[in-house]
């Protein structure tokens, strides 16, 4: 790794350091940065538990337990400046004792994680949430029996790399990542890279895995519900053109159960909302920023009384602290999935969103005034 002058055009090396010697620990160091930071990993972690020893008759603890975005577990140990010779055993021993939790014992094992963390956490909406998914039935976690080992050390063993290879072979999904830290004076660096499977070939190595009976019949349930919700946006879609609404103009159907279209600021936005039992307009504050965020919520909640009236009904203000992103809304119970109900619905969310986009679009050369006022080393867009 180096760093790069600007001044003087040219590179210096960093010098590559030992865990041990910087005084770091597996435990309250490697294991916390990944916690609190798992898409250092190169992929969306959902991180359930740490330190889990969930596991009958052994007292045995895996450091990390994770949710992917397919609602597969991930069981991440990390060593410091050596792999060990046993690091594989370990993780495949940890993969087989979460191969039989359910659905229900996840979502508590998630609980228990976000009682201690942050109390007054649901469990339930956040992984709906993570996972893109409306309510926790729709959910299917920890299909079949394809859980994922992920690895991190400072160095790997030839026996554990040799072990690992022959395993992505036999369709054991595997990653090692390697750990190195570098020092520059007092200033401190972390690289992180995947190296095996490199990530180019990853997918040619670990294939496409059989699917299980329950998956399997949760993924026709949701080709129905994908269908539904395409005919659907289709309608609204539709509905919006001849009413002259271009705010979603450029925007094609979706399977999704939200349609969203920009507002000419960066990572602000106007959202749809079609569920079972609702529909919603939402205003959405979804910066890459948390801080940018929540000071742009907080000059719009300024002029509440004025936006609600503007709207011509009180909204729902969600400035949403433990969250990134901010969100103002409107919303309606409705029978969603019942297709008498959508010329109702759909009605309702044109004339909505029209009504959102009147209120809050005059608002967007203030929120942009917000930005450079507060975050002026950073570009608005």
């Amino acid at each position: 790794m180096f760093r790069i002058n600007h001044a003087s055009n040219r590179i210096t090396k960093l010098k590559e350091v030992s865990f041990s010697k910087l005084g770091f620990t597996e435990r309250n160091h490697l294991q916390e940065w990944l916690a609190n930071q798992p898409d250092a990993l190169g992929e969306e972690l959902l991180i359930i538990q740490k330190e889990f020893d969930g596991f009958d008759d052994t007292r045995e603890r895996l450091d990390l337990l994770a949710i992917d975005k397919q609602g597969g577990l991930v069981i991440i140990e990390n060593k410091l400046d050596d792999s060990g010779r046993n690091v594989v055993w370990q993780a495949l021993k940890y993969a087989s004792y979460c191969s039989t939790l359910s659905k229900s014992q996840i979502g508590d094992i998630y609980q228990k994680y976000l009682d201690k963390s942050g109390p007054g956490s649901n469990a339930k909406a956040q992984i709906c949430e993570f996972l893109g998914q409306e309510d926790f039935d729709e959910v299917v976690l920890n299909p079949g029996n394809d859980q994922r080992l992920i690895m991190v050390a400072a160095q790997f063993r030839k026996e554990v790399t040799s072990t690992v290879l022959w395993l992505l072979k036999h369709r054991v999904f595997v990653k090692c990542f390697k750990a190195t830290p570098f020092q520059d004076g007092t200033d401190l660096f972390l690289n992180i890279e995947q190296i095996i499977p490199l990530p180019e070939a990853e997918e040619l190595m670990i294939g496409i895995s059989e699917k299980e009976v329950e998956e399997q019949t949760s993924e026709r349930g949701q080709a129905t519900r994908h269908k539904l919700r395409t005919d659907f946006w289709h309608m609204t879609l539709e509905a919006l053109r001849r009413a002259n609404v271009q705010l979603f103009g450029n925007v094609s159907p979706s399977r999704d159960h939200w349609l969203s279209a920009g507002s000419g600021l960066s990572g602000v936005y106007y959202t749809m909302i079609f569920n079972k039992d609702e529909a919603r307009v939402n205003f959405v504050l979804g910066r890459a920023s948390k801080e940018q965020n929540k000071a742009l919520f907080d000059s719009l909640l300024d002029r509440q009384d004025l936006l609600d009236a503007a709207f011509g009904e009180p909204l729902s203000w969600r400035r949403m602290d433990d969250k990134k992103v901010s969100i103002i809304e409107f919303v309606k119970p409705f029978d969603g999935h019942s297709r008498e109900s959508w010329p109702d619905m759909i009605a309702w969310l044109v004339e909505h969103i029209q009504r959102l986009e009147k209120a809050f679009d005059p608002q967007i050369q203030s929120l942009r005034t917000v930005l450079r006022v507060h975050f002026p080393r950073e570009a608005v867009a």
